[in-house]
Parts: C-alpha cells; sequence; structure tokens
C-alpha cells in the first residue's frame, strides 16, 4: 500500500499545486472562512467518508475515514484561515481579496491534505484503523480554532495526532524536527491607567497617566532580565502604547497593549505573576488605578518525545529521494494551536522547508511577500503519508 500511495501523491502533485494557488488566490479571514470551508466540503462531496462541518466556535470540519479493519485512531491536522496582510507578492495567481493574505502558507496545507486524505480514502480497505482529517479555521486569531475543536469531544478517541507547518528558512526538501517544547506559549494583555488630568502648567494639579505606563513599560523588561531563569526562554513586548492628546494636556487616561512568549508553562505562570506584581507596584507608586487584562492564548506546543522519535525514524528510514535531509530544528518563538491537540493527544508537530528556488532573502511566514516552492506541498504530503504507514505497520 505505502508504494501505491506514494505513486498516487506523485500523479496528483499538480493537483496540490492547482488546489494551493485556487485557495491563495480567495483568502479568508479567521473565523470568517465560509467559501474555504465549504470548498473543502464540496472536495469531500461522494466520497465514502462521514464529514462533520461547523465543528467547535466556527467553521471546523472533521473527516472520518474508517479503515477495512479495526484498529487505533489517529489525527491529521491542516488550518485553513488567512492573514489581514496586504499581499506584495508577484505571482500571477495573488490574492483577490484586498488586505487579505495566504502569508503563512495555509493554503498548501490545506491543499497537500486534501489530496492525501482523497487517496487514502481510495486506499482505506486495506487500513487497520481510523484517520480523521481535521480542517481546522481560525488558526491565527485567538481564541483559535483547535481548543474548541478538542473540547467539542469529537476527537476523543485519537491515540495520535500529526501536523505540519511550512517555513520558509529550509529548502524544499529538507523536514525538521523538534521533541518536548517546540513553539512557544502566547498571552495577551491589556492595561489601562486612569489618572488625573490636568494642564502642563500645572502639574501638581494633575496625576499623569503617561509617566505612571512609561513607567510599567520600563519595570517590564525587568521581569525578562532580573526575574526570568537566564535559561529559560520569554519575551515581553510592548506594541501599543495610546496616550495621544494634546502637547500641553496631561493625560488622564492610557491604554498599553502586549504579547507575552514563553517556552514552558512554569514560564508563563512567572512572567503572570510578576505583571501582576508590577501593576499592584504601580497603583502604589503613583495614585493611579490600573485595569489589566491577560489572557493566555496558546500554551507551547509540547510534541510528545516518544511520538517525535517515531516520526524522526519513520522519515530518516524513508529513502525517498523527494526527502533529501531529516533534520532537528531549533525553537521557534511564534505560537501554534495545535498545542491544544498535543496537550490532550500524544502527538509531533513536524516542519517541511519550502524556501523559493534562487532566493538568498527569504520572506519569513506573516510577511506581505511571503512565498513557497511548491515542490513542498508533495513533500508534506509524502512525508505525514509516510508517518501513517509506519504507524500503521503499511509496507
Amino acid at each position: 500500500m505505502k508504494n501505491q500511495l506514494m505513486n498516487m501523491l506523485e500523479m496528483r502533485k499538480n493537483e496540490m499545486i492547482q488546489i494551493r494557488r485556487y485557495l491563495h488566490e480567495n483568502p479568508e479571514l479567521s473565523f470568517k472562512e465560509e467559501k474555504t470551508a465549504q470548498y473543502i466540503i464540496d472536495f469531500y462531496k461522494g466520497k465514502d467518508v462521514d464529514i462533520q462541518t461547523n465543528v467547535g466556535n466556527g467553521l471546523g470540519i472533521i473527516v472520518t475515514i474508517e479503515g477495512g479493519k479495526p484498529g487505533k485512531t489517529i489525527g491529521l491536522r491542516a488550518d485553513f484561515d488567512a492573514l489581514p496582510i496586504l499581499e506584495e507578492t508577484e505571482v500571477p495567481f495573488r490574492s483577490k481579496n484586498e488586505g487579505v493574505m495566504h502569508a503563512c502558507g495555509h493554503d498548501g496545507h490545506t491543499a497537500y491534505l486534501l489530496v492525501l486524505a482523497d487517496c487514502l480514502i481510495q486506499l482505506k480497505s486495506s487500513l487497520s484503523g481510523t484517520i480523521k482529517i481535521i480542517h481546522q479555521h481560525a488558526e491565527e486569531v485567538p481564541p483559535g480554532g483547535a481548543k474548541s475543536i478538542v473540547e467539542s469531544g469529537v476527537l476523543d478517541d485519537l491515540d495520535a495526532v500529526f501536523g505540519t507547518h511550512l517555513f520558509p528558512s529550509h529548502p524544499a526538501g529538507e523536514v525538521g524536527y523538534r521533541s518536548g517544547y517546540s513553539m512557544a506559549g502566547r498571552t495577551y494583555f491589556k492595561l489601562g491607567i486612569k489618572g488625573v488630568g490636568g494642564h502642563g502648567s500645572s502639574p501638581h494639579l494633575a496625576n499623569d497617566a503617561i509617566v505612571a505606563g512609561s513607567h510599567f513599560v520600563t519595570a517590564v523588561q525587568t521581569v525578562i532580565s532580573r526575574r526570568l531563569n537566564p535559561f529559560d526562554m520569554g519575551v515581553v513586548t510592548i506594541g501599543s502604547f495610546d496616550g495621544k492628546g494634546s502637547f500641553n494636556v496631561i493625560k488622564d487616561r492610557i491604554e498599553i497593549e502586549g504579547d507575552v512568549r514563553y517556552m514552558t508553562e512554569e514560564t508563563q505562570q512567572l512572567i503572570n505573576n510578576e505583571i501582576h506584581r508590577i501593576v499592584k507596584g504601580i497603583e502604589t507608586e503613583f495614585d493611579v488605578q490600573c485595569e489589566l487584562l491577560y489572557m493566555p492564548d496558546y500554551p507551547p506546543l509540547y510534541n510528545d518525545p516518544k511520538m517525535t522519535e517515531f516520526v524522526k525514524n519513520s522519515l530518516q528510514n524513508m529513502n525517498d529521494p523527494d526527502i533529501k535531509q531529516v533534520l532537528e530544528f531549533p525553537m521557534f518563538s511564534g505560537s501554534e494551536d495545535f498545542s491544544y491537540y498535543a496537550e490532550k493527544t500524544p502527538g509531533c508537530f513536524f516542519y517541511i522547508g519550502c524556501k523559493p528556488k534562487g532566493v538568498e532573502k527569504v520572506y519569513f511566514n506573516h510577511h506581505p511577500k511571503f512565498d513557497i516552492d511548491e515542490d513542498a506541498l508533495l513533500i508534506a504530503a509524502k512525508s505525514v503519508a509516510q508517518v501513517v504507514c509506519s504507524f500503521y505497520e503499511l509496507d
């Protein structure tokens, strides 16, 4: 079956590319992917599978492929939302939806998984188990789609879960893995500070919210430099400081928004505690009122060590000319809501190189000029197919 599956994928490489290009031309934002979801549903119409739609808090789709014999159940996940980015590439299939772009490779994820799923459906009589194809909405915007899909219970029977991501940091043909904590968790926070407004000529009659906010911006960086173990990873970013007003008026209220990254839940809790402590101190020191919204979005992504070792060994033993190297990737400080699947079920999220050919300066994911080597679609499909065949011990 394995050779047959690989041959089928090779014969349908152009189809993967065409699907990817269609999706790239027609991107939709998180929680608004109605046409994309319908395109996916239509792809499975008439096929011998069970389709569940509107799963979770949006437009999630679960396609269940039941094998010819009973056995374990695995999940294969791809996301399908786009980003609010104005595309700057010169490809002929650039976005038709101005201001929205598939700048993270989700179009490619969906394209390869659709074709792989169809091939598995055709060969399902040889399977001893069940495969659940997880077409996930809203990966880019918290609370995301993964958490709600997990909470729906439709994946409670999974024995393992796998996912991939296209990254242009490596060329097509290189596949990466990382055991243990692999991608960062993320928290959003918003701090409102209320003081007393006044005139610049009479600061003693006012209570400057900007001064208090500026102190917070400086103090919060000491959480990383003086509270966090130097061997641990943590980042606090102030992305917005809204204190605009007249040049000679003391502001009575400002608002600060920021982003926290961490690689373990222990680090997340430490940063959480320290930021709350700093806010309480600012209230006392500056006699202001503070309102802090602190919302952990996605937990750190933890790849099960045994499952990751299995994936690594499977890919290294693949003996396929398209997969040129299987190597350990570094940790990524970006976040991924695949972490919710991996929290509940042993899993592995691995990486597919897609650096465009002939390009020296690579535009990374979320850049307006992000692009991929479309050869990576077949490599992604083959890599996941290899993992499936190894899991079910299919020759």
